[in-house]
């Protein structure tokens, strides 16, 4: 459907099921770079030298896309600058900054509140109504991500390591938005295109940050410990750059670009959930109850929050007519989003 200004999209139930299956894809593919990245870090890799070789590589298996579209870092660069800088580097770089201040469970869930300062901005911002049922759904879902960190065990809180989780949040947001924006016009940027140069953008910032020529890169040739097994680290790093990057970041684009951005970005709460459970599976980390309880609590927030109806902008002048996306919708035009994460 292609809405016009002011009008909310409102996706075909076929579209509306797929787009939830690629947000559950990418909470997957996005959860389990965790429990591959663990063990390169214990192998002797740096935790940013690790997110440099995950979105380097990355950006260079997707720079054949990115030659292909060249023309679209004339067309739209500030979306693909925005989507690298802040969607891409600005999580990773604001996070890893947080966690040497604050407890990694206080930074997870502050980083995980990106999608109730989404519902906010669409609010606020955007001046559209936001349906009961998101609200709800991002309220259980960030009670259980509390749940899921025990987020009680680290209340030694440092003012400036909030403020930089809190900034990790904010980049989230940017991803929903940015993703959902880059589908506006008559001739929108193929997702993967925009992906690449943002991966592109992102690598080369985040190249001054890593110095990956500090890095030390006989770790790669060696073997790191998965749970009991030991398995190649150069397999560990290609997963991480194939699955837990290239593949999260496509489907969780096309996800938005389905649904709304407020529900995308609730099963994009899933992420944390998820990866306690490859935590488990693969590296013998226990869950205990409170995990449990808060997954399950994060599981209801999403489904609640799918069923979350866009609500519409309050009309003016150049409102719409009502019916307006309805009618697109059944002239089977494409969608225009509302906006990673």
């Amino acid at each position: 459907m292609r809405a016009s200004a002011g009008v909310p999209r409102v996706p075909r139930p076929s579209r509306r099921r797929a787009g939830l299956l690629l947000a559950l894809a990418s909470a997957v593919a996005f959860g389990g770079s965790g429990a591959t990245a663990k063990p390169l870090i214990e192998a002797g890799l740096g935790p940013l030298h690790v997110v440099w070789i995950r979105v380097a590589g990355a950006a260079l298996v997707l720079l054949p896309v990115a030659w292909r579209h060249r023309a679209l870092a004339r067309r739209r660069p500030a979306l693909l600058a925005g989507f690298g800088l802040l969607s891409v580097a600005g999580v990773q770089a604001f996070y890893f900054a947080a966690i040497e201040r604050v407890p990694v469970g206080v930074a997870i869930l502050v980083e995980f509140l990106g999608p109730a300062l989404l519902l906010g901005w669409i609010r606020f911002v955007q001046r559209r109504r936001v349906s009961g049922a998101a609200a709800v759904g991002v309220a259980l879902a960030v009670a259980g991500m509390a749940s899921v960190v025990e987020v009680w065990a680290g209340l030694a809180f440092d003012a400036v390591g909030l403020l930089l989780a809190f900034c990790a949040a904010c980049c989230q947001v940017s991803y929903f938005l940015l993703a959902d924006h880059g589908s506006e016009g008559d001739d929108p940027p193929d997702p993967l295109a925009v992906i690449a140069f943002g991966l592109l953008a992102a690598a080369a910032l985040l190249t001054v940050l890593a110095r990956p020529w500090a890095m030390d890169w006989a770790v790669l040739g060696g073997s790191a410990a998965l749970g009991e097994r030991q398995v190649p680290a150069l397999l560990l790093a290609c997963w991480l750059v194939l699955v837990g990057t290239v593949l999260a970041y496509l489907t969780g684009v096309l996800a938005v670009r389905r649904l709304s951005p407020q529900v995308a970005g609730v099963v994009a709460c899933l992420e944390a959930v998820l990866a306690s459970v490859f935590a488990w599976v693969l590296l013998g980390e226990n869950l205990g109850l409170w995990q449990i309880l808060g997954g399950s609590l994060v599981l209801v927030g999403a489904a609640i929050a799918q069923r979350a109806k866009p609500g519409a902008a309050p009309a003016g002048p150049g409102a719409a007519a009502p019916g307006g996306a309805d009618a697109a919708e059944e002239g089977g035009a494409a969608p225009v989003p509302s906006a990673p994460r």
